[in-house]
Order: C-alpha cells, then structure tokens, then sequence
C-alpha cells in the first residue's frame, strides 16, 4: 500500500537529499512539501523545494507550502550547505506557483484526508504548531508525526544539551512533542550514525546519470569539502535521509517507548529534550524514539533509489 506523506523541511542539502529520495521511492505519495524557515530563510526553502521538484518534474506532483520566515536568531551549529542552502549547485531561479502558507496547508491537507496522512518533519517545529493553532483538531487528524529532533542521551548539537530543531523555537517544539499526536522522534543519537564516505559515494555516483548525476554533482562535493573543514570528518551525515528511512523502511530500526518534555526555561539546558524511563514511578510514554538503526541499510535505501529507474 502505498504511504501518503507530507515533508517540512528547510532545506539545506541534507533535507534537498531527502526529498529527492521520497519523491523516487515508488512506495511513497508525497502530498505535500512544505517550507519553514530554519538553516535557511523561509524563502529560500520554499526556492528549494520548488527548484527540486521542478527539476525532478516527478510524475504526480506535490503541493508546495510557502514560508516567508525568517531564519531563527539561533543559528546551525556549523554551516554546512552554503549561501543558497544546496552547495554548488545552480539553483534554478523558478517562479513560485500559487503560494499556499505552510501551516495553512498542512491543515488543508490532513483535513482532506484525515488519519492518511504521516508528516515527517526535518526541521523546527513551529509549522506544525501554527497548524494546531489554526486547527485544534490537528493532532487528531493526522496519522503519524514523525520528527528529527532532540537527543536522549548523546548531548545537543547548538549547545551542549540541546539539538538545533528543538531549540530554534522552544516553546512551540513542547507543545508539538507533548502533543496527543501519534508520534516518533528521531534523534541525535542515532540520526548521526548514518554516514556516507567518499568511497561509498563515488560508487553511487558511477551509477547514476541525467538530473540525478547533476544534482549529485551540486550538492554532494560541497557537502563532503564543508564536512571535512568544519567537523573535521571525511564523511557526510545523512539526519534527514535518517528520518525518511523511519518512515519507509521500519524493518531498519529499533525504537521505545518514553516519556518526553522540553526543558524552556533552563538557563543550560533550555531547548534539551528530557526523557522519564522510569518504569516504576515514571509518567505514561508519550513517545515512539528510535534508539537502534541498521546504518548499511539506510545507505543501501538510498543507493537504490539514487541508481533505480
């Protein structure tokens, strides 16, 4: 059966990969694409997405959310994906479609088919919460949240406690996260196992031709350059195609059940994503988390999307 979902992203190549990968995978019915501002602005989220999908020109195409937000005051822990968000690649200068509002349409979109829907979120949460806003039902319509977000035991990536999506609106990803939504978190601790060396990478790209080899060409080089300079690491990390492989490939992972809140208001650990495990006086779990990932499999679902018809 295939699988009905809706990205948030705020593409940065990570997210840019990501979509590429959901829009090829014959198991999938991306409905939506929606922007927010996060690595980048909401308005070069919303270019992104479009120069993406145009550029796939994907049989059925998905709505498209508009963001005209700013980017957080916080900023990414390191800069990874360049001035336009998706490396050395020549960005189509595309005219936006008829602009639909992100929040707006999540609405629209889960309303239309309600309990159909798996919303996947690659960036902060604070699409999601306007939706709520505007639709008190929305926790309930939708089918499945999944977000790449927090950290249960391996620390943050802006701070020493707290991850970027979470701490780039605090207030908003507790209310998503402690939410009546049917929910699984993928987080830090394993979104950054799965990595894709420069070997790995020219295989695939030996395999690949046409758009997927351009795209290849404008994302993947500068991202491995800028991974190398700023993290010290000859690898890419692949978070979001990490939190898609959640969504369309299960069998790969592990998860428990927790309970989880966000710290608001700590001066250290404000933004930090607090798990009670306790078995005997701790809170009902509130939460799905993924705490185990077959890393070869992530990168396999990718290699055969990328090189597949």
């Amino acid at each position: 059966m295939v699988q009905k979902l809706v990205i948030d992203a705020d593409p940065g190549i990570g997210d840019a990969l990501a979509i590429v990968l959901a829009l090829r995978d014959p198991d999938i019915d991306v409905v939506g694409l929606t922007a927010i501002a996060g690595r980048v602005s909401g308005l070069v989220a919303t270019q992104n997405i479009q120069s993406v999908v145009d550029c796939l020109d994907p049989s059925r195409r998905p709505r498209i959310g508009h963001s005209s937000g700013t980017s957080p005051a916080l900023r990414p822990p390191v800069a990874l994906d360049g001035f336009s968000g998706l490396g050395d690649w020549d960005v189509p200068v595309v005219g936006l479609h008829r602009r639909h509002e992100s929040p707006r349409l999540l609405v629209e979109i889960v309303r239309d088919r309600p309990h159909e829907i798996t919303l996947l979120t690659l960036g902060p949460l604070t699409n999601v919460g306007l939706a709520a806003e505007m639709a008190p039902d929305f926790f309930d319509l939708v089918g499945d949240l999944v977000c790449l977000a927090g950290a249960v035991g391996v620390g943050g990536d802006v701070t020493a406690a707290a991850e970027f999506n979470v701490t780039a609106s605090v207030e908003t990803a507790r209310q998503v996260l402690t939410s009546s939504a049917l929910k699984t978190l993928v987080p830090l601790d394993v979104s950054r196992r799965v990595v894709l060396s420069p070997d790995q990478y020219r295989r695939l790209r030996q395999l690949t031709s046409g758009v997927i080899a351009e795209l290849l060409d404008g994302l993947l080089p500068h991202w491995f350059r800028m991974h190398h300079e700023t993290l010290g690491i000859e690898r890419v990390v692949l978070h979001a195609v990490t939190a898609l492989a959640s969504v369309t490939q299960p069998q790969l992972f592990r998860r428990q059940d927790m309970q989880v809140d966000v710290e608001v208001a700590g001066q250290l650990t404000r933004g930090m994503t607090v798990f009670d495990r306790r078995r005997e006086v701790g809170a009902p779990a509130n939460i799905e988390v993924c705490v185990d990932v077959d890393e070869q499999g992530v990168v396999d679902y990718l290699s055969r999307l990328l090189t597949g018809p």
